[in-house]
């Protein structure tokens, strides 16, 4: 199946099921006010964790070091951003761990590294070369 259709159906259903069964033992006052809670908490420590990192990027700056984790970890945290402001357990679930320093380094590495390896497995059949001509001027 296609990956796409799979997020664009399947998360919203996963959802509706998740409100649906949470709703049904708490009732359906309390799952609207948990997800307007968790929107809330969540974009508070998304602008914490967002100064953190902003924080330590201009640190590395100075240090004449490139933030690349730095600019991984911010992009992160804006789409854990994101997450928590769709309504949903699921979403809510996946942008608090994006928030948590340790799960979101450990996920940084793990695509990361992924990344790195299917990118290394591809053979580069360029040559690099020079040319340099062997003329004298004449006069």
């Amino acid at each position: 199946m296609n990956s796409f259709f799979l997020l664009f159906i399947g998360i919203p259903a996963l959802e509706v099921f998740l409100m649906i069964k949470i709703g049904g033992e708490i009732g359906a006052f309390n799952t609207v006010s948990l997800i307007l809670l968790t929107a809330i908490i969540g974009i508070y420590f998304a602008k914490i964790e967002g100064i953190k990192t902003l924080r330590s990027g201009i640190t590395n700056l100075y240090q004449n070091r490139i933030p690349i984790y730095e600019l991984i970890s911010g992009a992160s945290i804006a789409f854990a951003a994101l997450l928590l402001i769709v309504p949903g357990f699921f979403t809510d679930a996946i942008g608090f761990l994006l928030l948590i320093p340790i799960t979101r380094k450990v996920l940084i590495n793990l695509f990361v590294i992924k990344g790195a390896s299917t990118n290394s497995k591809k053979k580069d059949k360029t040559l690099d070369g020079e040319i340099i001509e062997d003329k004298k001027d004449e006069f």
